[in-house]
């Protein structure tokens, strides 16, 4: 794969981002797993493979999706439950016969994006999760549910309460229990604390001016990081293998194979199908035709997301192959937008070399450790 290492070489000479790692693998074998330029452009230290990026958005389906497919396994939820049965402080609401299908669809009507934490940062920092609920419960609709697709934080914001509410746990603590742990996936995490992440390289973000702090191991998001960093939206942090070996279960159970105990097989496909009228998955993005950021070879049958800070997978379900591209491309600064014209040419080159693996037989490519 020289041609990918020399566009991941130009992406850091040529500003794209400071540092990134990209991991392919296909069916059970890494065909490529390296790190490019830094994780901290003012202290100079080299990115790793094993750095740790703040993975923004990737929160909504490697954590917030999978805990809510492991809650259906248990039979404790059911994706057509209405909200109100679950939370039933929306039940005088408009927003009472939501069900969680659409939360996770952003089909639900909630409106993309409130800046709550200019209002919660005045609160104590432990009252503020519950003046956050409230926040939730009164907010306006955009639109009646089910009508059209509002890609929402607000939505995942609220999926995080179920969670905490059917299982009896917080967000982080019932996945570590109930996914993580059982499945041996190791650097993919909540930090206990901002800005507390062990001895770890970690990939710093972003200049923050209301915090007045470069942010490293400390969440990016404004609104997950004021009510403690655990969110359903934002929060999660993990290096390209912790995604990948949750990804590869995942891949795995929608063949019907893997750990059924974890992630049920008919599951994983429902929340990995089309579902309502945009063609979104219940937790996961699709290509959207030719201007996709996944570029143009991944098949159809293809599920994915993209995070803010400059994170990525795709996972092509037919082919069995996974592209993850953690970059730090807000450092120090979100004005940077280069990486939307890079990623669909990083995946077509990546693409054209899986392609071309399969027909040579990808005889050389180490076998993945799990």
């Amino acid at each position: 794969m020289k041609a990918v290492d020399r566009q991941m070489i130009a992406g850091v000479q040529d500003g794209v981002f400071p540092g990134g790692v990209l991991l392919v693998s296909k069916g059970r074998k890494v065909l490529f797993h390296r790190a490019y330029g830094v994780t901290n452009i003012f202290t100079g230290e080299a990115m790793k493979t094993d750095t740790v990026f703040d993975l923004a958005s990737l929160t909504k389906p490697l954590a917030t999706a999978v805990a809510l497919m492991k809650l259906m396994a248990r039979g404790a939820l059911a994706l057509d439950a209405p909200l109100a049965t679950v939370l039933p402080e929306f039940a005088n609401t408009e927003k009472r016969a939501i069900t969680i299908a659409q939360l996770l669809a952003h089909h639900s009507g909630y409106p993309a994006y409130r800046p709550f934490y200019r209002t919660l940062r005045r609160h104590p920092a432990v009252t503020r999760p519950f003046f956050l609920r409230r926040m939730l419960v009164a907010q306006p609709l955009a639109d009646m549910p089910g009508r059209r697709t509002i890609y929402s934080d607000l939505g995942y914001m609220i999926l995080e309460w179920v969670v905490e509410r059917v299982s009896g746990n917080p967000l982080d603590v019932f996945l570590d229990e109930a996914v993580y742990a059982p499945l041996s996936i190791d650097r993919l995490f909540f930090p206990s604390r901002a800005g507390s992440c062990g001895d770890a390289s970690m990939a710093a973000t972003e200049f923050c001016p209301w915090r007045n702090v470069l942010l490293s191991g400390r969440v990016h998001d404004d609104n997950a990081d004021v009510v403690g960093g655990i969110a359903g939206h934002a929060g999660l942090f993990g290096t390209a293998r912790g995604v990948h070996q949750l990804l590869h279960h995942v891949l795995s159970a929608f063949h019907g194979g893997g750990s059924s105990t974890v992630l049920r097989p008919d599951l994983v496909r429902r929340f990995c199908s089309p579902w309502g009228p945009a063609g979104r998955t219940p937790g996961f993005d699709r290509p959207e035709g030719a201007g996709s950021s996944a570029g143009r070879y991944f098949s159809e049958n293809t599920v994915g997301h993209l995070g803010f800070t400059g994170t990525s997978f795709w996972m092509d379900l037919d082919r069995r192959v996974i592209v993850i591209l953690l970059t730090n491309r807000v450092h120090p600064s979100r004005c940077n937008l280069t990486i939307r014209a890079f990623r669909p040419l990083l995946h077509d080159t990546v693409m054209e070399m899986v392609l071309q693996g399969e027909s040579a037989g990808e005889k050389d490519a180490p076998k993945i450790d799990l």
